[in-house]
């Protein structure tokens, strides 16, 4: 492997196409910080320094050979963040295999669905969560599996490209191999094979799928590489200055690019410890950052409101932070003002990006002033061009000028799996990704977040923005966190709607808001429906399902879709399913 082309020690450099594969990354890490922390679960005692874990992905590389996978078959991980997950991302990547990321949250159908659609080759799980046992549900899918004789050799009518199912521990399972198995079938792999699998891979090959999280419709393949994913997380990790003496503090799903992109592969590259939570929990995140002294934490802000408004926060020695990232969703600035002096996170800085686009296009950096890092989500991240176009084309608009906003780079996903009509109109020609995000960007090259193309709230002609008014509404007394819809209606075509989660002891109402909003911003922008919530629908990495938002505000205020009426009525005020009771109507 030849010395890397990185960067000056400050500052972001020239940029140099590092075209590295996942395993020489690790490998060339592990050689400069062998007795360094690597890999930690302070739950549970489970530590291991670069050496432990590079010699720990080459064992079960060299297992996952040895079962028969082949450069490029898929390898599914449906599992929380468990000790092994780190180490089958690089242990397929070695190996040419493609990681499947699952999400945990998934159910039959879902499932069902990716394995079949993925042409899914293996799998690994975990037993259960929560109330969902994981195996059970595979075994309905897979009903063969049951009654399979020996573990690896299943043929499923449902899923026919499904040969090998893996359990994530020691116990043994019908028809699963565990991973003591596999660990152990690693003898059977000859070095000098292990050794020209390797040596065959192109780092432009796909090593990772991440299936959409169906925020905005139906699940695709997106297919990432090596030089996508790796090259992205060293940038990310280079814009908050991260070295070998950083301690990452990891809560986010291992299974979304939060986790495996900005979280592991910022370490990786970098030789910072990764302190992983198997799932997330404020009072464990707390613990962790003192218990193993993180300098840099990340979350979506749903987490980090979790964290400050814990009863035992203010107990808890958070002094050793410096960075992380807040990243998933709208970043409102109070909350990123409260993160900075409450949590000494004084260099956090914020990214935006969408899994097409392995997945960060751009990232506030440490230095930039609080201002810029609370109101815009930075500047684009070496090697990657993003511009502000018409939505109708790729031409670039003034500086200023809201447009959507598009990348092109290194970063750009290879396509969806098996959708080459979504992955050309997701990718033009001259190689231009189309976020389906509204943007503003200014004459230093910051970009601002306006809003989705699709969240875009239209009311009689007039364009509204849905995060301007989150914004604005998150200066109200009693206003905890707030997500604006559109409201379906017959005489605007749309109205403002906001589901409001309310500090203890507050009552927000229709009328309320009304009252705080009027004669500070227009008033076609001022919600003329409320709704109390006590949280959001999210995936399982935390991002607000919107969707189901704009469905449950249709659900609630049918009457706007109705027949014009004047006035204000009490319905325009609402409790929302799972919310405090006894909210009285506006």
């Amino acid at each position: 492997m030849s010395a890397p082309l990185l960067p000056p020690p400050d500052g972001d450099g020239d940029f140099v196409l590092r075209e590295w594969t996942l395993g020489q990354i690790l490998a060339h890490t592990a050689a400069r910080f062998p007795d360094r922390d690597a890999l930690v679960y302070a739950d549970r005692g489970y530590r291991l320094t670069w050496r432990q874990f590079n010699d720990l992905v080459d064992r079960l590389a060299r297992g996952l050979m040895a079962l028969g996978i082949r450069k490029g078959e898929k390898v599914a991980v449906w599992a929380t963040n468990v000790p092994w997950w780190i180490a089958l991302q690089f242990a397929t990547a070695r190996i040419g295999a493609i990681l499947l990321t699952v999400n945990t949250n998934y159910r039959e159908h879902e499932l069902r669905y990716v394995l079949g659609q993925s042409e899914c080759e293996t799998i690994f799980l975990i037993g259960s969560l929560r109330d969902h046992d994981f195996i059970e549900t595979l075994y309905s899918i897979a009903p063969e599996l049951r009654v399979q004789p020996r573990a690896g050799g299943l043929r499923s009518r449902s899923l026919p490209h499904l040969r090998r199912v893996c359990f994530l521990g020691a116990e043994k399972h019908r028809g699963m191999f565990s991973m003591p198995e596999i660990l152990a079938l690693s003898v059977m792999t000859d070095e000098a094979d292990y050794q020209a699998r390797q040596a065959s891979l192109d780092p432009h090959d796909a090593i990772n799928m991440q299936y959409t999280s169906g925020t905005t419709g139906f699940p695709r393949g997106v297919m990432l590489t090596h030089v996508g994913v790796g090259l992205n997380g060293y940038w990310i990790g280079r814009r908050q200055r991260f070295t070998e003496r950083d301690r990452l503090c990891l809560p986010v799903p291992l299974f979304h690019c939060f986790g495996c992109v900005l979280g592991v592969l910022a370490c990786v590259n970098h030789g910072a410890a990764m302190v992983v939570l198997e799932s997330f929990n404020p009072l464990h995140v707390l613990q962790a950052v003192e218990r193993e002294r993180c300098t840099a934490l990340y979350g979506v802000p749903t987490m980090f409101i979790a964290e400050l408004e814990h009863k035992h926060f203010s107990r808890f020695d958070l002094s050793s932070l410096r960075t992380g990232i807040m990243a998933g969703s709208v970043c409102p600035e109070p909350l990123m003002r409260r993160v900075v002096e409450d949590m000494n996170m004084r260099e956090i800085t914020i990214c935006y990006g969408l899994t097409e686009a392995s997945p960060v296009m751009t990232q506030s950096d440490i230095h930039d002033p609080l201002p810029l890092r609370c109101e815009t989500v930075g500047r684009a991240l070496p090697g990657i061009e993003v511009r502000v176009a018409d939505p109708d084309g790729i031409e670039e608009l003034p500086r200023g000028q809201a447009g959507e906003i598009l990348c092109r780079g290194y970063n750009v996903m290879k396509g969806y799996y098996k959708m080459p009509d979504d992955t050309a109109r997701a990718v033009g020609p001259e190689g231009w990704l189309r976020s389906g995000d509204l943007g503003i960007m200014d004459e230093n090259g910051y970009l601002r977040i306006t809003g989705r193309i699709k969240d875009m709230i239209i009311r009689g002609g007039e364009n509204v923005y849905p995060r301007e008014i989150e914004e604005f509404l998150l200066g109200m007394p009693g206003v905890l966190d707030v997500q604006v819809v559109g409201v379906p209606s017959r005489k605007y075509g749309e109205e403002v709607g906001a589901f409001i989660i309310p500090r203890p002891g507050a009552r927000p109402d229709a009328r309320s808001v009304r009252e705080w909003c009027r004669g500070k911003i227009a008033w076609h922008k001022i919600p003329r429906y409320v709704a109390v919530v006590e949280q959001f629908p999210l995936t399982a990495s935390g991002k607000i399902q919107k969707y189901l938002l704009r469905g449950e505000a249709a659900r609630l205020w049918p009457e706007a879709a109705q027949e014009p009426q004047a006035g204000a009525t009490a319905a325009e005020s609402a409790t929302a399913p799972g919310a405090p009771r006894g909210n009285a109507a506006g």
